[in-house]
């Protein structure tokens, strides 16, 4: 193929940039966002943690609760307790459930954070809520899906929630206005037997 020439490259992206603008023209509607990160592969919280982090800088209030993360401590939360006037930042689980071994203390575990979640959405002063790895929870039967998607229903208008884990279930999926599934592709932890990590896993 020959290449392009300069003038043809400024006249293609002149047309592509026309075109964006027509679109971006009818698009009209704000209004907070339910947000799904899920997938087998790596980056769904990562994903999430870096919304928090735009939404710090607009000067947002931001819920976040960890339902497996709080048995141990994480980079995120050193970086995140250094804006605790934006940010309220909860690790409330015990680990995976294959670490703790007691279904019902899961369900007690899961309970306690699912009514720190619902408290934020409830509160019309968050901007942005951030339910991690709330899907292992609903995997596992530890919440009903339905009330979930009852809190969704009933947020305020303008309020982000984003919910992160793998096996979203699919009441949760079409509910959603935004969903995002992460493929793994390759991982260092399988194929070249590379243990979790400061600053990558956690």
């Amino acid at each position: 193929m020959k290449p392009r020439s300069d003038a043809e490259h400024t006249a293609k992206m002149k047309k592509i940039q026309a075109a964006h603008e027509k679109k971006k023209a009818t698009k009209t509607i704000e209004k907070g966002l339910v947000i799904v990160h899920t997938g087998t592969g790596k980056g769904k919280t990562s994903a999430a943690l870096g919304m928090v982090v735009r939404a710090i800088g607009h000067g947002m209030k931001i819920g976040v609760v960890q339902f497996v993360k709080g048995a141990m401590a994480t980079g995120e939360k050193a970086v995140f307790d250094r804006f605790a006037d934006q940010v309220e930042f909860k690790p409330m689980g015990e680990g995976f459930t294959w670490d703790t071994q007691d279904r019902a203390r899961d369900i007690a575990v899961a309970r306690t954070a699912w009514e720190e979640v619902k408290r934020m959405i409830a509160d019309s002063s968050y901007n942005m809520v951030l339910a991690d790895e709330l899907n292992i929870v609903l995997r596992y039967e530890y919440l009903p899906v339905g009330e979930v998607l009852e809190a969704l229903a009933a947020k305020p208008e303008m309020t982000h929630v984003i919910i992160t884990g793998r096996n979203a279930p699919q009441p949760l999926i079409d509910a959603a206005d935004l969903v995002t599934e992460m493929a793994s592709v390759k991982h260092p932890f399988r194929e070249q037997n590379v243990k979790a990590q400061p600053g990558i896993e956690f």
